[in-house]
């Protein structure tokens, strides 16, 4: 229900920057993704944005292109001026705004990813018509936004919606963030891989109860503080952890609630598919452009 739509017929760039990979399509008014290519953030390095440079380039210079979306990892300033992405080590206090504005040939919009994504979950996903939701992502790293009242939650600097960073183990394991016991030291994949010596998809059934119950209790908390009663959760993590992830979680998040309005809360696998996050970037660079 968030109140951001496509700008007449634009066509748009849109650039999901994650912690292993970077996606660049051009996204159409109706929501349909062309001309993708993905670049490896591990295997580009140094050289991570002289590659996505030559992308946004090529892309934004096509004729009926309008601007440039960006659903980038955090934290970052606001509107994207600096952005240290926590599993980026090689971009700390990055210049992305003015660094891409310098390359492209139309205007650019840049936001948090995982806030990026429920933008589109509320056009596109599970969200549409809710005005009131927590959106949730628990892939190589765990991220979190916000939608009250039908707009999404932004805060003081723009970082609102850090939920992976909600302490849920004490004292827990050391997180990339400097804190302990966050929900993505815990239930993250790459947190899996260090806790346990593990692939996610490899994990056994009581790693993947924890899993799920620690994000759910996270998911009860919020919903208490915040009167929501819906989460809807993407990440390679959680939907490759399958129906019983929901399950799990939906039961530990009702557990950890005590008021009535919030005893309903239901954590739902998102509606986006593969594709959210360039369907949010390209929310993204319309909501800059309306």
């Amino acid at each position: 229900m968030t109140s951001v739509g496509p700008h007449r017929d634009a066509s748009v760039v849109a650039i999901d920057i994650g912690g292993t990979k970077v996606d660049v399509a051009i996204v159409l008014a109706d929501g349909s993704i062309t001309e993708r290519d993905r670049i490896d953030v591990r295997g580009a390095g140094e050289h991570l944005f002289d590659d996505i440079a030559r992308l946004v380039r090529e892309r934004s210079a096509q004729v009926g292109v309008s601007a440039v979306g960006v659903a980038c990892a955090g934290p970052m300033t606001q509107g994207g001026v600096e952005v240290s992405p926590i599993n980026i080590p090689q971009w700390q206090r990055f210049p992305l705004a003015a660094s891409l504005r310098a390359c492209a040939a139309v205007p650019v919009f840049i936001d948090g990813d995982v806030r990026a994504l429920a933008l589109a979950e509320g056009r596109f996903g599970s969200a549409v018509g809710v005005a009131n939701y927590a959106s949730l992502v628990v892939s190589t790293g765990v991220g979190g936004a916000l939608v009250l009242d039908g707009s999404l939650l932004n805060g003081a600097t723009g970082n609102s919606g850090h939920l992976g960073h909600l302490t849920v183990a004490d004292p827990g394991h050391q997180c990339s963030c400097g804190a302990r016991g966050c929900l993505e030291a815990e239930v993250s994949g790459w947190a899996i891989r260090k806790n346990y010596g593990i692939a996610p998809e490899s994990a056994s059934e009581e790693i993947r109860h924890r899993v799920a119950t620690l994000v759910g209790s996270a998911i009860g908390t919020l919903a208490s503080v915040l009167d929501f009663t819906q989460c809807f959760v993407g990440g390679s993590v959680a939907l490759g952890f399958g129906p019983s992830f929901f399950a799990t979680a939906t039961e530990a998040a009702r557990e950890r609630v005590g008021l009535s309005f919030a005893r309903d809360v239901v954590v739902r696998p998102t509606g986006l598919g593969v594709d959210g996050s360039l369907l949010g970037a390209a929310l993204v660079a319309w909501r800059g452009l309306s």
